[in-house]
């Protein structure tokens, strides 16, 4: 799966990118996986973080938590937070599972194991409603995944998509791809007004006439629906000619 979908769910069909990486990089017999390296970079390069907008289901979740009637925070101030993400990509799910092995050389999956709220939604909590045995063998572990899930199911209510943002590190892999990805948000000099409409809509906190394929556009397409002119469109292929624009956008 190209979303965030733990395996451990008794449901699921398709394993998270990040589990089926950690599970190779983890193994005694550490060999490179090229195998979901190589399929990552392909759906980078042909969706980049489109993959975060519609196909995650714990992007949709926050999605749906963020829809809860009550006060709204904005997360603009708090941008430096979103390379957070980066800083768990590389040491959770690479290099800590290499580095930090036991007796036999294996290496335990940090991300998935230790950081994941989505295994917990997934996989603990289903799994010990259906078995008895498995519930009596919960432990702290399982506590302090729990504590991060409802973490940032509160945040998602204040926040919006604050693990896909600053701690998501599937989304912080597709951002290093996303501005060359074939698919993308063009916006067309000639028919811009500088209005500023499509940048305040933005609830990524991307200056979508500046950056429009900005390492945190999920391609929501919120601000093409935005335009009022019809500036702003998606754009699928290598030309990128339409995409930058010489003009600053009113801040009014």
């Amino acid at each position: 799966m190209p979303g965030l979908n733990c395996y451990s769910c008794p449901a699921a069909s398709g394993a998270c990118p990040i589990g089926s990486f950690q599970s190779v990089v983890g193994s005694s017999k550490f060999s490179f996986s090229y195998y979901v390296t190589g399929t990552l970079i392909l759906i980078s390069v042909l969706l980049g973080r489109f993959v975060c907008g519609f196909l995650c289901p714990f992007g949709w979740l926050q999605e749906l938590l963020h829809k809860i009637p009550g006060k709204k925070l904005s997360t603009k101030k708090l941008k430096p937070l979103t390379y957070i993400k980066y800083a768990v990509l590389l040491f959770a799910v690479v290099l800590l599972p290499v580095l930090v092995v036991n007796d036999v050389g294996m290496g335990d999956p940090f991300f998935c194991k230790y950081i994941c709220p989505q295994g917990v939604l997934e996989g603990a909590i289903p799994l010990s409603i259906m078995n008895t045995g498995i519930r009596s063998a919960l432990g702290k572990l399982f506590t302090w995944k729990l504590a991060i899930l409802i973490a940032v199911a509160v945040l998602s209510v204040l926040f919006y998509r604050p693990f896909c943002k600053w701690i998501c590190p599937l989304g912080a892999f597709y951002a290093l791809m996303n501005k060359v990805s074939l698919l993308g948000i063009q916006v067309d000099a000639c028919k811009c007004v500088s209005c500023g409409k499509c940048s305040r809509v933005c609830q990524m906190d991307v200056d979508v006439v500046r950056a429009p394929n900005h390492a945190e556009c999920i391609r929501c397409g919120k601000c093409i629906g935005a335009c009022p002119v019809d500036a702003i469109s998606y754009r699928y292929g290598l030309d990128v000619s339409a995409e930058k624009l010489p003009l600053t956008a009113d801040k009014k």
